[in-house]
């Protein structure tokens, strides 16, 4: 999610050398002048073949072209969405419809009048992260396991926030979390089955287990939970990961925003971001105590973790895994080394903040969730740097290594991982441009990573270029590449840009000299499918859209790259104040989902209820109606596989 309204930006004061003070802004931009071809050709990811022509059919990756075999779509304005000739795509599981759960299937109402009890069994707001369960490895009946990030009030409501009650404070908490719902592929076209003993809603107010080191730690500890261990809820859940023991990763984002601090907040505090909530985001503190970070300090640590939930068991409790850090959360990518232990790539989706990676302890046990129920409590959290050389180091954050002791504020493991933030600012990691979704191609072992964008750049008092991060200004976003020494738990790297983000008006290429047709800026969402398509997904600030460097660039795209060769094509565009979000297939690679998240949103990022509906009336395009965040399905009219 590229917003700026994150009260959690801007937070790292901290004094550590970085990269800017003893590089060269130039040295690892080799997409200036064209994009050397990578290791190797990318192989099945994953994805079984099913009725779907084989890859031997496809062709390889070693050709120009080769994985691209669509007709790039032009950028566009209108309030639809866009896919080449022979595609054809369909809304499902949109915000409002029930879930599934067996005797509570309460219709949307249009005018937004649901109740927060009917909200809870209905698909949140504004989806996000997502992923395809197959059922019995089917590409014809699964899963679809999603985050909805957060809730527009303004659309929330009948009267938006022209009063602030307990109600919409509960309406607004059953609108986040995670959704789990049944899809079948029925006469030509796919179902939401309803209902569905699989059906769920993971809110605000649910119980989630704490686990690991930070798990009853004193700072973890409320009036409300005296044992550290309980916690009510998630919220702000961004981008995804899945595991491959069969369970899905959800990732706690911009915490911050939810917790009200009138008082001046201590050193980890003002580290968080904590100050005065922003009325015109969310005024849950109101109505629900423990918001007040000022009555309840400890309760913003219990937010900000990558929560682990199994889709196939709906009984089974949530649980935050601290093992994996305290963030911002914006992606866990699960990569498995070759000795098979499990190895999580991870962005924090702020200015100058890191990117993480986590390796587990223990090797992946056969027999699924239960045999790998506490895999990701053991373990080292590491935070990157990138030096100007084009190679870097993973910096273990383990308790009385290096700076990391008690004279620094350190009493433990706990504390560490609870304060990720300042581990990593004492370690010396490299502050990023906004490092967001991760995706690991598992042929040739290259992980990617989006920055987002960064206005803050070179800017007074803030950090300039470095290496990693070589524009000043970097409204346009770019997406770095590594590869860990010997293998994913590595504890060296060696790493270039893969692309510098750009439009032809500012001359910043994005790959191969492809600018004029297929630009693109803020790429967020990654994700390599079974071919080893790296598809790119955008969301520029709809109050930056069209304006500076992201003029004549249209709405937020889906693109689609070949590693290979540098070539990246626009294979979709959006409706109208989007994002484009979240991306996943069936085995057979036959249908894709993607999401699309608050179509219709206005420049203020908050609506009234009036606002989207001059800018967006997707999906329904009901003059009566309100622009939904939506599931979209992909596919080839054909029948044949997505990208081809």
């Amino acid at each position: 999610m590229s917003k700026d309204f994150s009260t959690m930006e801007d937070s790292n004061p901290s004094a550590n050398t970085s990269i800017h003070e003893v590089s060269d802004p130039t040295r690892r931009v080799v997409l200036r002048g064209g994009l050397g071809a990578l290791m190797g050709a990318m192989g099945a990811a994953g994805w079984g073949l099913g009725g779907c022509a084989s890859l031997a059919d496809m062709g390889s990756s070693s050709g120009a072209g080769a994985l691209l075999g669509f007709k790039s779509v032009p950028v566009a304005t209108v309030d639809a969405v866009s896919v080449p000739p022979g595609y054809v795509t369909q809304a499902l599981a949109a915000w409002g419809e029930p879930v599934g759960l067996s005797g509570e299937m309460p219709a949307f109402r249009f005018d937004a009048s649901n109740s927060a009890a009917e909200q809870q069994a209905q698909m949140g707001m504004h989806h996000d992260g997502i992923h395809y369960f197959p059922i019995d490895g089917s590409s014809t009946h699964g899963l679809l396991v999603m985050n909805h990030e957060y809730t527009d009030d303004g659309l929330l409501h009948p009267d938006g926030m022209k009063t602030w009650t307990a109600a919409k404070v509960k309406k607004s908490q059953a609108a986040h979390g995670i959704s789990v719902i049944e899809i079948e592929w029925l006469d030509q076209r796919w179902q939401h089955v309803q209902p569905s003993p699989w059906a769920r809603r993971i809110t605000a107010e649910s119980p989630i287990t704490l686990s690991g080191p930070a798990a009853g730690h004193a700072l973890m500890k409320t009036a409300a939970d005296a044992s550290g261990t309980r916690v009510r809820g998630t919220l702000n859940n961004c981008a995804s990961g899945l595991t491959p023991w069969g369970t899905y990763l959800s990732c706690e984002e911009n915490f911050s925003n939810y917790f009200n601090c009138t008082t001046p907040p201590d050193a980890h505090g003002k580290r968080w971001g904590l100050k005065k909530v922003d009325a015109a985001l969310y005024r849950w503190h109101e109505f629900d105590e423990r918001f007040d970070a000022s009555r309840h300090p400890n309760e913003p640590n219990r937010f900000g973790w990558v929560v682990e939930i199994d889709p196939f068991n709906p009984s089974s409790t949530p649980i935050k895994r601290t093992a994996l850090g305290r963030a911002a959360h914006e992606g866990a990518m699960v990569a498995v080394t070759r000795d098979n232990h499990a190895v999580i790539y991870m962005g924090e989706d702020a200015r100058f903040e890191y990117i993480y990676k986590f390796v587990s302890r223990d090797p992946i046990q056969p027999g699924g969730a239960r045999a790998n129920a506490t895999l990701l409590d053991h373990g080292t959290l590491f935070v990157a740097r990138f030096d100007t050389d084009g190679k870097g180091a993973w910096l273990p954050l383990v308790h009385g290594q290096g700076p990391l002791t008690p004279a620094n504020g350190f009493a433990d493991q706990g504390e560490v991982l609870i304060k990720t933030r300042q581990a990593s600012d004492l370690l010396g990691g490299t502050k990023m441009d906004r490092p967001e979704w991760t995706a690991v191609d598992p042929k040739t072992r290259k992980v990617y990573c989006t920055l987002t964008n960064n206005s803050q750049r070179g800017a007074d008092k803030f950090p300039g270029v470095d290496a990693a991060n070589p524009r000043v200004n970097n409204t346009m976003g770019h997406i770095i590449e590594w590869l860990d020494d010997g293998d994913f738990d590595g504890i060296r790297l060696t790493w270039q840009h893969f692309v510098l983000a750009g439009n032809a008006a500012s001359s910043r290429p994005n790959a191969r000299g492809n600018v004029k047709g297929n630009a693109f800026g803020c790429p967020d969402g990654l994700w390599i499918d079974g071919r080893g398509v790296l598809w790119i997904e955008t969301d520029m600030s709809t109050k930056d859209m069209g304006q500076g460097d992201l003029a004549e660039l249209g709405h937020n795209a889906l693109l689609a790259a070949d590693p290979s060769t540098g070539e990246i094509r626009r294979f979709l565009v959006g409706p109208a104040g989007c994002e484009i979000t979240g991306a996943t297939g069936t085995p057979d690679g036959c249908t894709m989902f993607i999401n699309i998240q608050h179509p219709g949103e206005s420049p203020s990022e908050r609506s009234d209820p009036d606002a989207p509906r001059k800018i967006s009336n997707w999906p329904d395009q009901r003059p009566d109606g309100r622009p939904r965040s939506a599931t979209l399905v992909i596919r080839k009219a054909d029948g044949g596989m997505i990208g081809t």
